[in-house]
Parts: structure tokens; C-alpha cells; sequence
């Protein structure tokens, strides 16, 4: 592969006949600054490669939406801010409490098995009656972790109306579930 091609040169050029050249010259040009980028925002390197590692999947399968507005560095720098600050907000919405020693270890007992197990097929039936597309949007929000903007950009919508969307599968869910408390949502 010519190393002389500017980078939009390189996805022109060899994105439709030789994808794994594409990635490898982009890989190779960029690796190390979007490293240094997550290594800034996790400071933890063994994060910074997972994160890396993850950014290169995300951009090369988004590659064909890639439509030369800005530089590709400046696309890639964004991809990778926007993943790097999508795990760290997840992160900080998962609490952990540190055990101590003195702390007696409970299971949970079998009937809060047997309860969010009934929840969880009530929230599976009320899911499989709900039209596709309110399931596909409360699952990009509730499994995926997407947020309002990253939905709305994927489902060709502006934020508020995939806002509403989500409130009125969310309320369609709960109506069916007859429970407004056993939702995780």
C-alpha cells in the first residue's frame, strides 16, 4: 500500500477492493495516538488497549459513513472521545461498595429469586408483544447502553423524538407488565 495517500486517498482508494490493506495503513498511522487519547482519559493502559482495540472495530465498521465533512484523524479523535466517555459514564453508573470483613455475606433468598424471575417473564412477555420497533429502542437504550444521541443518529430521528419513543415504550411496557416498580426502567 503507498504510504504517500493521504488518508481519505487510502479509503477512496482501497476500502472496496482491499478492505484488510485499508485498515492496516489506518491502523498503523493512528494506533498509537487514539492509545495515548484512551491512556488520558482511563489512565489505565490495559483499559486504553481494550478501548483502543474497540474504537479501530467501531470506526472500520462505520467506515463507509465516513463522508469527508472533516479530516479522517478528526472523525477517528471523535469516535474515540465519544466510546471513551460511553465507558466511563457506564462505569460511574455501576456503584460498588468494597466488602469488608466483618460484613456477613447474604444469599438472596429464594423468594427474591423466584420474584425477579417473574419480573424478568413478565418483562420478557410484555417485550415479545410490544411492535419491533418500541422493542428495538428500548433494547438500543436498556442492552446496548446507547444513549439519546447515538440512538437517534442510528434511527435517523432528532433526540426528542426518540425521547418520546422510548417514554411511550417504556410506559407501554409497564402498562403490559401491570408492575411500575419491578421495572429496570
Amino acid at each position: 500500500m503507498k504510504t504517500k495517500l493521504n488518508d481519505e486517498e487510502v479509503i477512496r482508494q482501497y476500502l472496496g477492493t482491499r478492505p484488510n490493506d485499508c485498515f492496516e495503513t489506518l491502523y498503523t498511522r493512528y494506533v498509537r495516538k487514539v492509545y495515548n487519547r484512551c491512556l488520558s482519559y482511563t489512565k489505565d493502559s490495559e483499559k486504553a488497549q481494550d478501548f483502543t482495540h474497540d474504537i479501530f472495530i467501531r470506526a472500520f465498521s462505520r467506515l463507509d459513513r465516513f463522508q469527508e465533512r472533516s479530516t479522517f484523524s478528526t472523525w477517528l479523535y471523535s469516535i474515540s472521545y465519544n466510546y471513551c466517555m460511553d465507558q466511563i459514564r457506564v462505569a460511574n453508573r455501576m456503584t460498588t461498595t468494597p466488602l469488608d470483613d466483618d460484613l456477613d455475606c447474604q444469599m438472596p433468598s429464594m423468594d427474591d429469586y423466584e420474584a425477579k424471575e417473574h419480573s424478568l417473564q413478565q418483562l420478557s412477555d410484555a417485550m415479545s408483544t410490544i411492535s419491533p420497533q418500541e422493542s428495538m429502542i428500548l433494547r438500543m437504550k436498556y442492552q446496548e447502553g446507547l444513549d439519546i444521541h447515538q440512538i437517534a443518529e442510528q434511527l435517523n430521528l432528532n433526540d426528542s423524538a426518540v425521547k418520546m419513543r422510548l417514554k411511550r415504550s417504556r410506559d407501554k411496557v409497564r402498562r403490559l407488565c401491570g408492575d411500575t416498580t419491578a421495572m429496570p426502567f
